[in-house]
């Protein structure tokens, strides 16, 4: 028998290594061609070539050893329990846990500091940080785990990624310098560690801090607090009648402005607006604030508008676009998914058996007449006179089907979310276009941060009262219904592109995709909504109520589920949709998106 080849008794000295650093002997190692990634306890990384050079061989042990360091060092049940729901926070808090790990490891085993750096050398090539030019370029979870990797190793970040991470330094360490000295303190302990993340979190202004920084009389709050608590007791107990009334009285116990005092903070929060620079970025990639507000019906004079949708437009990938990008965007998307993608794929292959298994010829035996069964051949070769050899084919029942996957191209949905969202839907079209279910992607976002030239028009005309919508429209079409998934497959990595993920305003989103698939000619049309959180435009909501955006698209939902032949589901990630859709369901992690769509999707050809 020939002698082993040097890669495989490096793959063998390798895997041992892992086995040892991981402290368990059923760790399996492999190379691939694609993205390195752990799933299980199967770890995979780069494959390096037969010569075996040196940086190949270090970007190797690199990632075998990170992956090794998670399985010993990481618990996810106790990850799991502490993340918080926005997104931007959880994409912090997901980064800095890989940060821990690996400084223990570096901290712990000398020798893997050069494989762990060779290792962030190559994710830190395809991060979006390495081309930022502004501060609202920079992906926060990036910059915080690089600055802590600093502060815990003493090794200096990749030179690709200093520029743009001096965009953030001062404020990271304004806001967090003393969280690092905290969390360097804590490596050991995952559970304390979290706890000191989830201060830091609080002081970048990334989640609420759980308790008000001023407090003028905590026995005063926790008398309120009982008073609440014995109030929305009462309130359960009254007649729903009464809904209405509490919330008037709700209303005026806090104090609610009037819409005169609203249009008059309103005109005095333009006006210093207005007095700096209109052209202004400072605030561009900043994540809006998605409230989660209480149900109200909508009044009866309600009436949604928009200034102008002459700026609105309706797009295809490749108009914003260029075929090269595409492709370097969609590489970009798997490299950075591969982890996720065969979770999904599992989840796929299993919504493809139960739609097949409705599309499955089925038949009736024992008949009269019809096609000769086989399995009666026997009988009829004794007796050619017998009865009941026949079998007949049923007709199935299963409809013709169109899906709409409508995405929310928001800011909020940065980093993970709309990576995951866009590998899911990719997935989920590629399922469904084998069982003969036609599926559209779609996206919605704004063209602009600030109301972009809608506003620009309307300052021009003197600021007219009650504007309505105030920004430009933007609606991309990432593969049409009749579109085959293999020229469309390109077109969803646009979703990873820098400065594409703006505003998002969903109630006109919602009709649009709604109004494609009324011009179907499918018997079934499904729509399935992928959002995490309300609708938010600081343009439209500064110069309207709080509440107008919000309020049309509950207007907007109600018509569809009420009066529209198109069957309307949503899925929310980290907030509650549950409170705008019938037929919805939250999830607090992105990755978790692609389970939600298959089982959303199953149970309704289930119940078809």
């Amino acid at each position: 028998m020939a002698d082993r080849s040097a890669l495989d008794r490096f793959k063998d000295v390798l895997a041992g290594a892992s086995r040892a650093i991981s402290h368990d002997a059923e760790v399996e190692l492999g190379f691939t061609a694609d993205a390195p990634h752990l799933a299980g306890k199967q770890i995979k990384v780069p494959t390096p070539p037969r010569g075996l050079p040196a940086e190949q061989v270090a970007l190797a042990r690199g990632f075998a050893d990170s992956f090794s360091l998670k399985l010993r060092h990481h618990n996810a049940k106790i990850h799991a329990a502490r993340a918080p729901g926005e997104p931007a926070a959880r994409a912090v808090y997901d980064a800095v846990e890989m940060v821990r790990y690996e400084a223990l490891g570096s901290k712990n085993y000398p020798g893997m500091r050069a494989n762990l750096a060779a290792a962030l050398e190559m994710r830190t090539h395809s991060d979006p940080i390495t081309r930022a030019q502004s501060a609202s370029e920079v992906p926060i979870q990036g910059a915080v785990a690089l600055l802590l990797r600093e502060k815990l190793t003493g090794q200096t970040p990749p030179a690709e990624a200093l520029k743009g991470l001096e965009f953030l330094r001062e404020w990271i360490d304004e806001k967090a310098s003393a969280d690092f000295e905290s969390l360097a303190a804590c490596l050991d302990d995952q559970q304390a560690f979290q706890d000191k993340v989830i201060s830091m979190l609080e002081h970048l202004e990334l989640v609420r801090a759980e308790v008000p920084p001023e407090s003028p009389d905590e026995n005063e709050d926790e008398q309120d607090g009982e008073q609440d608590q014995q109030q929305d007791q009462d309130q359960d107990e009254q007649p729903e009648e009464d809904d209405q009334s509490r919330a008037e009285t709700r209303g005026e116990d806090k104090g609610e402005p009037t819409e005169d005092m609203t249009e008059e903070r309103q005109d005095e929060e333009t006006d210093s607006e207005d007095d700096g620079d209109g052209d202004s970025q400072e605030d561009d990639g900043i994540l809006p604030v998605r409230p989660n507000r209480p149900f109200s019906d909508l009044p009866p004079d309600f009436n949604y508008s928009a200034y102008t949708t002459k700026f609105d437009e309706t797009v295809t990938a490749l108009e914003l676009c260029d075929a090269d990008e595409l492709a370097r965007l969609r590489g970009f998307l798997d490299q950075q998914l591969a982890p996720f993608q065969g979770a999904v794929s599992k989840l796929a292959h299993r919504l493809q058996r139960r739609l097949l298994a409705q599309q499955n010829r089925s038949w009736d035996f024992d008949q009269e007449e019809g096609l000769l069964d086989a399995a009666r051949l026997a009988r009829i070769v004794i007796d050619s006179s017998h009865s009941l050899s026949y079998k007949v084919e049923r007709d199935t029942d299963f409809r013709d089907t169109v899906v709409t996957l409508l995405i929310d191209n928001s800011g909020s949905m940065r980093g993970r979310p709309i990576g995951i969202a866009a590998i899911s839907a990719d997935i989920m079209a590629r399922t469904l276009e084998r069982c003969g279910v036609k599926t559209e992607v779609l996206g919605f976002t704004t063209r602009a941060w600030k109301g972009g030239q809608s506003r620009e028009q309307w300052l021009a005309a003197g600021r007219p009262p009650k504007p309505g919508r105030l920004n430009d429209l933007r609606h991309i079409i990432y593969k049409k219904a009749d579109e085959p998934w293999r020229r469309a497959k390109a077109n969803l990595g646009l979703m990873m592109r820098e400065g594409l993920l703006k505003e998002n305003i969903d109630g006109e989103a919602l009709m649009w995709a709604h109004n494609r698939l009324l011009a179907r000619t499918e018997e079934r049309r499904i729509l399935m909504v992928i959002s995490d959180g309300a609708p938010v435009d600081d343009s439209t909501l500064s110069v309207n109520n709080g509440t107008y955006l919000e309020r049309h698209l509950r207007q907007v939902i109600a018509w569809i589920e009420g009066r529209s032949p198109v069957e309307l589901i949503a899925i929310g990630i980290g907030h509650d949709v549950t409170r705008y859709y019938k037929r919805a369901v939250t999830i607090m992690d992105a990755e978790q998106l692609g389970g939600a769509m298959v089982e959303q999707l199953a149970a309704l050809f289930d119940k078809d």
